[in-house]
């Protein structure tokens, strides 16, 4: 009987190291297949048999901005504007605030975050500058007690998440080390939220809305207030303190407009596009798609291998993209309300793009 057992655990063993095996010849080969299909083949892909895609697709080429809207089966929609979420590229709106913090002198780039929020005293809270390149030591986020009734009722996880909690959990966080490694932060990025409302002394969402429509011209953007045509908006509270991670909504047009102030080097821009930190935080697999996170400015990823400047975002029924190269003045965008899970996600049909744009300079 022993013998019998032996052979069942080894047989189990087995088994499972060919599944896992399998798992992995088959990714691999879908990997491949991946890297090698044009951008107007990904599209058709991760459009194809649903009726319910709409992605909508900018680009900036020889100073000249243009877009077309895609549905099933990558087939061209009519050019109308739709509104999306985008996500956590919302975080260069928020590193673009601290910029501008900066420069009017409210905000020290090296200064903790003691020095603006009312915090245990303690002598190791991350740096102003540690929370924009996400090497603060935070984790991606912490689960709070209205995270389980958020997923128990389908809602977005941060939905209800106080400023009074954050704070309070970022005085109990003892962040042991002088200098972590980059670990993205949504968590961070709340906490920039609560350093801006305290040395502006106004609430994100009124800075946010401010700040896009009356300085930067942007009139279709704002924090969400679920009005979208496509449907399926997160939903948050006022004043929730996540908001400055990733609830922007916004259309083509403005992302177009707002990509064109990126690559004219804007003062709204000029700094958050400067490295402040190597990071080599690549995956194998993006480095197989030719995505590459080299360096990192204020949120902005930078690539240096293709010359690329870029940041992406997701929620639970959208994601998007936008790559700009400083160097040609090209810029692609991708704007999508599908999941950042289901099928080809818009970082690389963008990076595809932009990389096809390229070819032809």
């Amino acid at each position: 009987m022993k013998r019998k057992g032996r052979l069942i655990v080894l047989t189990a063993a087995v088994c499972t190291l060919l599944v896992i095996a399998g798992a992995m010849i088959y990714g691999n080969v879908q990997m491949h297949r991946l890297t090698g299909l044009s951008f107007s083949e990904a599209l058709e892909y991760t459009t194809k048999n649903n009726p319910n895609a709409v992605i909508t697709v900018g680009i900036i080429e020889n100073g000249a901005a243009s877009y077309k809207v895609y549905g099933e089966n990558g087939k061209e929609l009519p050019s109308e504007l739709h509104t999306y979420e985008i996500g956590s590229l919302t975080k260069t709106f928020t590193a673009a605030l601290i910029d501008k913090a900066i420069r009017e002198g409210k905000i020290s780039l090296n200064d903790t975050v003691d020095c603006y929020l009312s915090l245990p005293a303690r002598d190791n809270y991350p740096s102003i500058e540690e929370l924009l390149t996400h090497t603060s030591g935070y984790k991606g986020y912490y689960f709070q007690s209205p995270m389980a009734e958020n997923f128990i009722k389908g809602r977005n996880d941060f939905y209800g998440i106080t400023k009074d909690e954050v704070l309070h959990k970022i005085g109990s966080l003892d962040m042991k080390k002088d200098s972590y490694g980059f670990n993205y932060s949504n968590f961070g990025y709340s906490v920039l939220g609560l350093v801006l409302e305290t040395v502006y002394d106004t609430d994100y969402t009124t800075l946010l809305n401010e700040f896009a429509q009356n300085e930067l011209g942007l009139s279709s953007t704002r924090i969400s207030d679920q009005t979208g045509d496509l449907g399926n908006c997160w939903a948050w509270k006022p004043g929730d303190a996540y908001m400055a991670a990733g609830a922007i909504t916004s259309d083509i047009e403005d992302i177009l407009h707002y990509a064109r102030i990126q690559l004219e080097d804007d003062s709204y821009f000029r700094e958050c596009h400067h490295p402040l930190k190597s990071i080599d935080a690549s995956s194998a697999r993006y480095r197989s798609m030719g995505i590459n996170m080299d360096e990192i400015g204020m949120a902005w990823i930078i690539d240096d291998e293709n010359g690329v400047v870029w940041h992406n975002g997701g929620t639970g029924d959208y994601n998007c993209y936008l790559g700009f190269k400083p160097e040609t003045g090209d810029a692609v965008i991708i704007l999508s309300n599908l999941s950042p899970n289901y099928r080809i996600p818009a970082t690389v049909l963008g990076t595809k793009l932009l990389s096809e744009m390229s070819d032809y300079d």
